[in-house]
């Protein structure tokens, strides 16, 4: 059984402060900073990511599929919107998979619903992708913290063998 979290991207990216400010300044860096955050998250949490950006009103566009190891961008060809998309997806998937998709979009979210997956609104995941970073950072800090003394690399009686050993020299 296989965990997915698929995400309607411009509506994160629109619901997201920092997100929204890129993407006032550049839609291609605030696309690449959603993609960066969702990676550190799926590894995190061992799932597969989806983000999917629609194309609707792009002239000629086709899909188009990035795929990293724990993360795939779709692009959605003209007149495909990215609700249409999921909606498709989800369709298609196993059944028995955990199946998550993050948007805002109410109509799409009772759909999603219908078709057997679970819905979390764009607040929830920021929630989400916020503990998991506080998690990681606390485990980070950890390790660097920890000192790799022979104390905490092996056993009591280890250690206690290896100093009978020294004193009898």
């Amino acid at each position: 059984m296989k965990e997915y979290l698929i995400l309607d991207g411009y509506n994160i990216i629109n619901a997201w402060k920092e997100l929204k400010e890129l993407a006032n300044e550049s839609l291609e860096i605030s696309r690449q900073k959603l993609a960066e955050i969702m990676v550190e998250h799926a590894s995190y949490n061992g799932i597969k990511v989806i983000i999917v950006f629609d194309a609707y009103l792009v002239k000629g566009s086709r899909s188009v599929f990035e795929e990293y190891e724990n993360l795939e961008i779709v692009y959605t060809k003209e007149n495909q919107t990215a609700d249409s998309y999921i909606e498709k997806l989800i369709s298609q998937m196993n059944k028995r998979d955990i199946i998550k998709v993050a948007t805002n979009d109410w109509a799409e979210q009772q759909i999603i619903l219908g078709k057997g997956a679970i819905r979390i609104s764009a607040r929830e995941l920021k929630l989400e992708v916020d503990f998991a970073k506080t998690k990681i950072s606390k485990k980070t800090l950890q390790k660097k913290t920890k000192k790799n003394t022979l104390h905490s690399l092996i056993d009591e009686e280890t250690l206690s063998k290896l100093e009978k050993i020294r004193r009898n020299r």
